[in-house]
């Protein structure tokens, strides 16, 4: 998207080009020197357990509208990771839950976000649809919908719980998935 006017003095003399002592052009308004910085956006979300059975969300909402994810969403301003991963599970899946560790990462420079998902305990069965999710629900490994499954970080971060549950050693990833 062109940025078509200063937002600190209002003029629209803009201009894309790379800053003295930058490598990387960015919009630059000449009449007050202000600079815009464009950076990653964080999703952050939850891998909820309760009852060794995984809580996934069927999205009601677009992008991958009908598939299910883990829930999760952009981090707003002003919140810590925790608290965004787990106001998004109480968004989307009206439940609430308890932090265990960040469990997986993975940086998408392609579309210019960081995916966080912390593992988390499900404090109870208390959850249900949203205006985000048309369905929520517990899914043992064998009940998985592998091919409904909404996000490429989503099925990774299943895949190595699964794998984490048959070794019993819980560790954080930090990965990178470039699609393009």
């Amino acid at each position: 998207t062109k940025l078509k006017y200063c937002s600190d003095c209002g003029s629209s003399n803009i201009e894309f080009k790379t800053p003295q002592d930058d490598n990387i052009k960015r919009y630059c308004c000449p009449d007050c020197n202000n600079i815009f910085y464009t950076n990653p956006n964080m999703i952050v979300g939850a891998l909820c357990i309760r009852n060794n059975k995984i809580l996934l969300a069927k999205r009601n909402i677009h992008p991958r509208k009908g598939l299910w994810t883990l829930p999760a969403g952009f981090m707003e301003n002003a919140e810590t990771l925790k608290v965004g991963a787990l106001r998004e599970t109480m968004e989307e899946t009206m439940s609430e839950a308890k932090v265990i560790m960040p469990y997986s990462m993975f940086s998408l420079p392609h579309i210019n976000q960081v995916h966080l998902f912390y593992l988390a305990d499900l404090l109870d069965d208390n959850f249900g649809p949203t205006s985000e999710s048309m369905e929520v629900k517990l899914f043992s490994e064998d009940e998985i919908p592998w091919d409904e499954l909404a996000f490429p970080t989503v099925e990774r971060t299943l895949k190595l719980y699964l794998e984490d549950v048959k070794t019993g050693d819980f560790i954080f990833r930090d990965e990178d998935i470039n699609l393009w």
